[in-house]
This record gives structure tokens, C-alpha cells and sequence, in this order.
């Protein structure tokens, strides 16, 4: 695979460690990070040597969300290119929802949307205890949208609704209560703790492991990738309100909404 945003890398195990390498970009997600991750999570599905992924990120931040860049050219394109990217972030997200591997998230600095996105379709997220985490998006008048469907069905309603539309940050405490993150531990011992998941998805039979992730994913309810559609309407509708409108030309002028007094 030939990739400009992320790299992907085998052990003789079959344990693949896919990372987000946009580290000066706070490993923001744009066009092409989404397009390069879909293809990752395909083709490690069907490859029937990778026994386990871990899905790291270099640099301080392991997800940012939206890169500014792509979310100016979100802003600029109809409605149906607007819904276009959102259904791409969706396949995305499903695709590696979906990934018959056990997929281990290595978060060791903030995430916030789409980067929770990410840790919401992980199987077992282990963060460093300074990680901070926020959904934002009502901060600019949008809403989670596409990444909503993951991250309710991963938190459950109750916690969602805490952090879903009022952008307060969080840490590892509540991500941890949430579910959102299954272990915490020192910065310096990440390597070690995913080191003793990967220890224990080894000792698995590999065809079992993949059975049992998708009864798994089955007995949870409905797939969250058939909700695409209508939280790709509900985000265009959004899109379309003055407050978006306003919010957004505040974010890119640095300026403050109308809705904060700060």
C-alpha cells in the first residue's frame, strides 16, 4: 500500500501497526487520511496473516479531528458534496467497525471528534493518563453527526448525552467509566500495556477471535454504518443554519461565535 498519511507496518506475529503519521498536522483527518484508512482496514481485513491491529499515531495528539483545510473545503461544496464526505468518513469509520481482526488503539495524547470516532470502532482503546478528549463540533454550530452513530453505540446513551453537545473536555476517568477506553496507564508504559493485549489475542485462535468479534458486533444491535444516510442529512441540515454559517466564519477568522460572550 503506498500512503501518504498513514504507514502500515508487520511483525513476523501478524500484528500490523497502522499509524497516523499527519503528527505536525495533530494528525487532523482530511480527504485523503479517510481514503488512505478505508484502504488499510480492507485490506488487512482479507489478509489472512495479520492476526491483531494496532492503530497508533505518532506525535503529540493522536487525532485532531477535522484538518482545517478540509473542513474549509467542506464549507464551500453543496449539499451534496457535503453529504459526499460525510458518507466517505462513515465507510470509513464502518469499514474498520467492521475489520474481522481485533483492532487495538494506542491513544497517547488528546482525540477529539473524529479522532474519538476512531477509538469508538477500536476493540480495546489503551490511552496514556494525561489524554484528553472532546466532541467540539457545537462549538462551531454543527453537530457530531457522522461520528455519532460509533460513539453513542460504543458509550451507550447515558454517557453520550454528558459529553455529546455541551464540547467540555474530558479525561481518562470518565473515558474509562464510558467504556470508550478499556485501560490507562503511564505514557511510558503504552508499549508495554498493548504489548500484553497483543500477548493475549495471540494466544487465540485466529478464526474464532474473527466469529467472535461479529457476533459480538451482532448481538450489540443494528450496524451504526446503516445510520450513514440519515446522519449525512442531519449534517447538510446543519450545515445550512445560520448558526453554522456564523459559527464557522468565526473559526476560520478567529473569531469569537455569537453565541460565546468570551
Amino acid at each position: 500500500m503506498s500512503m501518504q498519511t498513514i504507514r502500515v507496518e508487520i511483525d513476523a506475529r501478524g500484528i500490523t501497526t497502522v499509524t497516523l503519521a499527519r503528527g505536525d498536522k495533530h494528525n487532523a483527518m482530511n480527504a485523503q487520511m479517510i481514503a488512505e484508512l478505508t484502504g488499510a482496514a480492507h485490506v488487512l481485513g482479507e489478509d489472512s496473516s495479520v492476526r491483531g491491529v494496532v492503530l497508533a499515531a505518532e506525535g503529540k495528539s493522536f487525532c485532531a479531528g477535522g484538518d482545517l483545510g478540509w473542513m474549509r473545503e467542506q464549507a464551500e461544496k453543496d449539499r451534496a458534496g457535503k453529504m459526499a464526505e460525510a458518507r466517505a468518513l462513515a465507510a470509513m469509520l464502518g469499514a474498520w467497525n467492521a475489520l474481522p481482526k481485533p483492532v487495538i488503539a494506542r491513544v497517547q495524547g488528546a482525540a477529539y471528534g473524529g479522532g474519538l470516532g476512531l477509538m469508538a470502532v477500536s476493540d480495546i482503546v489503551v490511552a496514556a493518563d494525561t489524554a484528553k478528549f472532546a466532541l467540539t463540533e457545537t462549538r462551531l454550530g454543527l453537530i457530531p453527526a457522522t461520528i455519532g452513530p460509533f460513539v453513542v453505540r460504543r458509550l451507550g446513551e447515558g454517557f453520550a448525552r454528558q459529553v455529546f453537545f455541551n464540547a467540555k473536555p474530558f479525561g481518562t476517568d470518565f473515558a474509562l467509566r464510558s467504556g470508550l477506553v478499556a485501560r490507562v496507564c503511564a505514557a511510558e508504559s503504552l508499549d508495554e500495556a498493548i504489548a500484553e493485549e497483543c500477548a493475549a489475542i495471540l494466544g487465540c485462535a485466529p478464526g474464532a477471535v474473527a466469529d467472535a468479534k461479529a457476533l459480538a458486533r451482532e448481538l450489540g444491535g443494528p450496524d451504526p454504518l446503516n445510520q450513514a444516510e440519515m446522519t449525512a442529512n442531519a449534517l447538510a441540515d446543519r450545515w445550512e443554519t445560520d448558526e453554522a454559517l456564523a459559527g464557522i466564519a468565526a473559526f476560520f477568522a478567529k473569531e469569537t461565535p455569537p453565541w460565546r460572550s468570551e
